[in-house]
């Protein structure tokens, strides 16, 4: 059977359990479940950092403010989903008309489709590394024997004050079960709303690849010059598409980019000082199993989003150098005249920026290291 849509049933039933996914009918109570789940979650991490600020328990401190940055940047990227649904709906008319548009071309065809299985294999390869990262956070408490009294402060699977009192074992097992399953729902969406960002990116490449193939056509003088027109023409359409598509991407994702940026150098920093001070502790194992995954899986977030800014530069930079290289000087001036409109345009490299602020490439990810091992040497030296 053959693929018909670059966003795989993983990734959309993610979307739509996070109510970002158009039409569905379950829209308004998955939004409100997040509302209200994502708002009671970080006002309770907001008491424990307040409440446990001069705490000499440095580990759950940070851990508490590593996960309170993480439903930060998850809840953001939730709104603006949100407020840009008319633009993530033409971003998929675009997708399925592209798709649609392969029909009647096997090479067309070959190169979505190569790119929406690329796409996705990183899907579910994201959504298994992320369920196994808060397995492996959340398994040491879920295994462990605890005795629940009135008096005593039982541990959390995220380290939040909670409003109510937990004096029964009963009680105490249903919250670990909510909790548990909000991390999973949590942790799987913000994987793959960045995974969705791949995926566009890889559509939009594989678009690239297929004008590139057109302009690669060998066309002369000797071709009927109604033909030669209509394909230039084509080229344009296909190339402003592009553009547009490249665009809404850049709409939806630059100013997620700018909290990614940000919170992703403090948190890469944080969790490395945990992984670093929790080596020769008495619970070095369970931090360190913690902390290791959720570590990898934040560097990993920081690269794709670098990756795919990277990824699109280049693929725009080659569309002009196929233009270049094409035949247009043996064409007719009139049909001409039409690629070095596209040469020109290509000069202006389509690129994904954080906030409209700078570009996205895999220079930006090797600044974000730096950053965060600076800031990883200052808190180490005043520990």
């Amino acid at each position: 059977m053959k693929r018909k849509s670059t966003i795989n049933r993983t990734l959309k039933l993610m979307l739509t359990l996070c109510g970002v996914w158009p039409g569905t009918t379950c829209v308004i109570i998955c939004r409100a479940y997040w509302i209200i789940a994502l708002a009671t979650d970080e006002i309770c991490h907001y008491r424990y950092l307040l409440m446990h600020l001069h705490t000499h328990d440095l580990f759950d401190l940070m851990d508490c403010f590593s996960s309170f940055l993480t439903q930060v940047k998850f809840t953001v990227k939730l709104i603006v989903f949100w407020l840009n649904e008319r633009k993530f709906l033409e971003v998929l008319t675009m997708m399925a008309e592209d798709w649609n548009d392969c029909t009647d071309n096997n090479v067309n065809m070959r190169e979505t489709a190569c790119k929406a299985k690329l796409a996705n294999r990183i899907t579910n390869a994201m959504f298994t590394l992320h369920t196994i990262t808060i397995v492996a956070y959340s398994i040491g408490i879920l295994l462990a024997d605890v005795d629940v009294t009135a008096q005593s402060e039982v541990p959390l699977l995220l380290k939040v004050e909670l409003p109510i009192n937990i004096n029964t074992k009963r009680k105490y097992k249903m919250l670990l079960a909510m909790q548990f399953v909000h991390l999973i729902m949590a942790g799987c969406g913000n994987g793959l709303l960045n995974t969705l960002l791949l995926t566009l990116t890889f559509h939009v490449g594989g678009q690239m690849d297929i004008l590139r193939c057109w302009l690669n056509v060998p066309i002369g003088n000797k071709e009927r010059s109604e033909s030669i027109s209509n394909m230039t023409s084509k080229i344009i359409r296909k190339h402003q598409k592009i553009i547009n598509f490249s665009e809404y991407i850049e709409d939806l994702y630059t100013y997620i980019a700018l909290v990614q940026f940000t919170s992703n150098t403090v948190l890469i920093c944080s969790l490395g000082f945990l992984i670093i001070t929790a080596i020769g502790s008495p619970d070095a194992t369970e931090h360190i199993v913690r902390s290791l995954l959720f570590y990898i899986v934040t560097n990993l977030e920081a690269f794709i989003f670098c990756y795919a800014g990277e990824y699109l530069k280049n693929k725009s930079k080659a569309i002009g150098m196929a233009a270049y290289n094409s035949a247009w000087y043996e064409m007719k001036p009139e049909n001409s005249r039409n690629l070095i409109f596209v040469i020109l345009r290509a000069q202006k490299q389509l690129t994904l920026t954080v906030g409209k602020i700078m570009d996205l490439s895999l220079e930006s990810f090797t600044n974000i290291m730096k950053a965060s091992g600076s800031y990883l040497s200052v808190l180490l030296a005043m520990q």
